[in-house]
């Protein structure tokens, strides 16, 4: 398998011996898809289904090992889109509520509350994941469940490049700021808009260049592994836990 230093973005990736850190990717992938379908398909008005859910996913945590501070410290990452949704009780028809003085959507209520629920869910599941497996075994269990090759190999060289197309970026602005470049205003931003034009076609030069070396190497495709393991009977049961605690409560709370 690709060694796990070749990869850009390791930093997400948190050391650890638990025993979600042992799992199998493929197992924690599915789990995965699994609850977040099962949060998404909840009705906005079913909180005690929504705590259920966070109560099952705040004790992975805990088995985990993952420290609270970096769990919010990357939650706060789906901060920009969230906060269209608290707009929703001031632009939102129909009965209206009084709230600190301000006279707000009832709806629109529901609507910030049904968005923020279920994105702060499906990120910290995400997170869980991706703190817990390197993104090669990421890469690797995504193999196993059959998604496409050209699928996987879009996603790794994604992970690879992207940090250096930051760096790149940052030496741009750099090799600006050193020629007293420093906008302040909006319509100042046009050096910094051509600058991502030239950073784009940076990329796609390198990434022909790139293709062009990997097929002259053999390049099929798919990406070679070296390690076929897969998932135990053990693993999938400990990785269907949170999305069967979460069809649990929402089957229970149904029926209620």
């Amino acid at each position: 398998m690709t060694s796990p230093t070749a990869f850009g973005h390791q930093h997400l990736h948190v050391h650890g011996t638990s025993p979600i850190h042992r799992l199998a990717p493929e197992a924690k992938l599915l789990g995965l898809l699994g609850f977040v379908i099962t949060v998404a398909v909840t009705p906005r008005q079913w909180l005690i289904t929504f705590a259920i859910d966070a109560t099952v996913l705040l004790g992975v945590f805990v088995v985990a090992r993952l420290k609270a501070r970096l769990v919010l410290g990357r939650l706060a990452a789906i901060l920009p889109f969230v906060a269209f949704a608290f707009l929703f009780p001031f632009v939102g028809d129909g009965e209206t509520t009084s709230v600190l003085g301000f006279s707000l959507s009832t709806d629109g209520l529901w609507a910030s509350w049904n968005v923020l629920a279920k994105a702060t869910l499906g990120a910290a599941a995400s997170i869980l994941v991706t703190a817990t497996t390197p993104i090669p075994e990421l890469l690797a269990g995504l193999s196993r469940l059959r998604v496409p090759a050209a699928v996987v190999a879009i996603i790794g060289f994604m992970f690879r490049y992207l940090d250096l197309m930051v760096d790149e970026f940052g030496r741009m602005r750099r090799a600006m700021a050193a020629r007293a470049y420093n906008p302040r205003w909006l319509w100042q931003s046009r050096p910094v808009a051509s600058s991502a034009g030239a950073l784009f076609v940076r990329t796609y030069e390198r990434g022909e260049r790139v293709h062009d070396a990997m097929a002259a190497r053999g390049f099929a495709g798919a990406m070679p592994t070296l390690s076929e393991a897969s998932a135990t009977r053990s693993d999938w049961l400990l990785a269907a836990v949170p999305s069967l605690a979460a069809v649990a409560g929402l089957t229970i709370v149904g029926l209620t």
